[in-house]
């Protein structure tokens, strides 16, 4: 049964389906709908925006619900700008008690003819279920508050850039915002109102501090080559890449830092030749296998239309996010029903807010990190009491 959750928040519970709005007794059949809401936490649905990889419902509404949509859609805004106007939180209250009903019925109706007409004219996509249990990870992340502390900033004040981005962090919320969307090889962005933890300078990471007791960030060695490693068929060592390809591929005639230099400058450019490399990592053969009429078919289920001189680039790059993804979702589950969570994902590590009272789960949390359907990937481990003091740990 189509339906549309009246509020992505937990403990917002209510939907329109069948031409009602539905508070208690929600139907029992519930399987299809625009996005994921983490009031409506059911598996097995089906999500129009993972059909239409993102796009927003403006942007694929048909045409004989497009002036039907626009009108109601411009109502809706104005409810919002209302609400921010007047200062009231949607943190603290449901949507849906803030709207008269009849203008609820209206926009919820179009958008589920919307998605109608989407899951009649577009496939199901491949990765449809892979993406959905991002999205349910990325919308709990989204909704965590987590502790900063803006005197760290104190000492930087004579800098314009610094006073700009306190001015700006004091009047954002609080949270992490995530758009599983974002580009095209599947890496997160982060939307306009989000903390921006994925850009966040050297300089300002003091702020960020555990909500329990330690700040833990878990990242993978050398990401993208140990995709490729996997991908070209080879085992996983188990030491650091960069070091092992000093040692296996340029027989230890450069340091670590020429071999990773020289290993990257020839693995993303088609036109370059390394002898070295290519006895050990074949980038023809990794094409014929998953570049085909324009696109990159990823054995995460990604199909991305590409050029061929940057589909190796293409691959590597989202295979390696959708591993990175599929192993924090593994902790995410681990930690559900913990004082311990996911503070935030940033590119290939997890930083994770840790309470001493789960801290014997730390060496399960690594493991089930370091599985990857392309080997165990070798991880570092950093602790600290701020995300800009971090120290490694073995």
């Amino acid at each position: 049964m189509l339906f549309q959750a009246l509020d992505d928040k937990k403990e917002c519970v209510g939907v329109y389906a069948k031409g009602e709005l539905f508070f208690d007794n929600l139907p029992k059949d519930l399987s299809r709908t625009w996005n994921y809401s983490a009031s409506i936490d059911n598996p097995g649905i089906e999500f129009a925006k993972v059909y239409v990889n993102g796009l927003g419902l403006t942007d694929i509404c048909p045409e004989h619900l497009k002036q039907d949509y626009e009108k109601t859609d411009r109502k809706m805004k104005s409810f919002y700008k209302s609400f921010i106007t007047a200062k009231v939180s949607l943190d603290e209250h449901c949507f849906y008690d803030l709207v008269p009903k009849r203008h609820l019925l209206e926009f919820f109706s179009i958008k589920n003819q919307i998605c109608a007409w989407v899951f009649e004219n577009y496939e199901k996509p491949e990765n449809h279920d892979f993406l959905s249990k991002i999205m349910r990870m990325t919308s709990s992340i989204s909704h965590q508050k987590f502790s900063i502390d803006l005197n760290e900033l104190n000492r930087f004040l004579a800098e314009e850039r610094v006073r700009a981005f306190r001015k700006r962090v004091s009047q954002s919320t609080q949270r992490v915002s995530y758009d599983v969307f974002g580009t095209v090889t599947g890496r997160l962005t982060t939307t306009k109102q989000s903390f921006p933890i994925l850009t966040l300078d050297k300089k300002f990471r003091n702020i960020v501090k555990p909500s329990n007791d330690w700040l833990v960030e878990i990242d993978y060695n050398a990401a993208e080559l140990r995709t490729l490693m996997g991908l070209s068929g080879n085992a996983q060592p188990k030491e650091d890449l960069h070091k092992w390809n000093v040692e296996n591929v340029y027989n230890n005639s450069i340091t670590r830092d020429e071999a990773k230099e020289r290993f990257f400058a020839w693995l993303y450019n088609p036109d370059s030749k390394d002898s070295n490399a290519e006895k050990f990592y074949s980038r023809d053969d990794l094409i014929q296998r998953y570049y085909s009429e324009g696109f990159v078919q990823t054995p995460m289920g990604r199909k991305i239309e590409v050029e061929e001189k940057k589909a190796l680039n293409y691959l590597i790059q989202s295979t390696s996010s959708d591993i990175f993804l599929n192993s924090a979702y593994n902790v995410w589950r681990l930690l559900q029903d913990k004082r311990s969570e996911i503070r935030f994902l940033i590119h290939d590590s997890i930083l994770l807010d840790l309470s001493e009272e789960d801290k014997q789960l730390l060496p399960q949390i690594i493991d089930e990190f370091s599985k990857t359907p392309l080997g165990n990937y070798k991880v570092g481990v950093s602790v600290g009491k701020s995300y800009g003091e971090m120290r490694k740990i073995k």
